[in-house]
């Protein structure tokens, strides 16, 4: 048999294992997806029920809980808390990933790899264990139950995924770029602000998002922080299902679920946006 014969046989095998192996994939990611939705399946109908215990399926539908969610004082401080603090984090965390990402990528010196192992031990090492360290020494530095040591310690735990995100973005940036605005007589402050930042401009705003999302539903690190005054959601959470049952905290965390999903969605949309336009 001629090779121009066993070309279309040779492109057809392998297009039949590609095929299989792809609805393979598709049914194992399906699965997966499924097993990770189920438990919101279950929440969210529960924060519509118009019982007074938690109960699935409900009996009836009725928006009693977001009604009792919104018009609480206790909710809706604990949720301004968090947002108010997810958002000083992301900011915070932002800026330092982003500079700490730019001079692991752009310098060369010896050690560099330690540091970049170093940045990810927040992600290792075990979150009571980091909670422990951070309540022992904030109760030195006079931070327990402070706003800016809610900040401080969730921008020690958001740090890791901005620089991850943003050493991605780097690792595919192309540096002859500079060089080619140099040659054209742009300073390095004009290079950085007109190519570098809307080039890295996604990976920036994923950054912040799972920063953000990070400080929103972090709880371990903040039931060590918290005072009466001072409560984040997740706190509030653990709370009202451990210390009494208040079916308020389905329409809570069908609240977070939600707006966790928008919020980590919109990197993906913008980058669709710009690959379109």
């Amino acid at each position: 048999m001629s090779e121009n014969a066993q070309a279309p046989l040779k492109s057809g095998v392998r297009a039949g294992r590609d095929g299989g192996l792809g609805w393979g994939l598709k049914i194992i990611v399906g699965l997966i997806g499924l097993l990770l939705i189920a438990p919101t399946a279950v929440v969210i109908p529960m924060s519509f029920s118009a019982g007074t215990t938690f109960q699935f399926p409900p009996d009836g539908w009725s928006l009693r809980w977001y009604e009792s969610f919104f018009t609480s004082e206790r909710w809706m401080r604990s949720l301004l808390t968090s947002v108010q603090i997810g958002l000083l984090v992301a900011v915070t965390a932002t800026v330092l990933g982003v500079a700490v990402a730019f001079g692991l990528n752009r310098t060369r010196f010896r050690g560099r790899g330690a540091i970049r192992s170093m940045m990810m031990a927040p992600l290792i090492v075990p979150s009571i264990v980091v909670a422990v360290a951070i309540y022992g020494v904030f109760l030195k530095w006079q931070l327990n139950g402070t706003a800016v040591g809610y900040v401080v310690a969730h921008t020690v735990m958001a740090l890791p995924f901005v620089v991850t995100v943003m050493s991605t973005s780097l690792a595919g940036y192309d540096r002859t770029l500079d060089t080619a605005a140099a040659t054209l007589g742009a300073t390095a402050w004009r290079t950085f602000f007109r190519i570098t930042v809307p080039l890295v401009a996604p990976g920036v705003l994923s950054g912040f998002v799972f920063a953000f999302v990070m400080s929103l539903d972090e709880v371990v690190i903040a039931l060590f922080l918290q005072t009466p005054d001072i409560q984040t959601l997740p706190v509030q959470m653990y709370n009202s299902i451990t210390l009494e049952i208040d079916p308020t905290i389905a329409a809570a965390s069908s609240l977070m679920v939600v707006a966790t999903s928008i919020v980590l969605l919109m990197p993906q949309f913008v980058r669709r946006k710009r690959s379109t336009s």
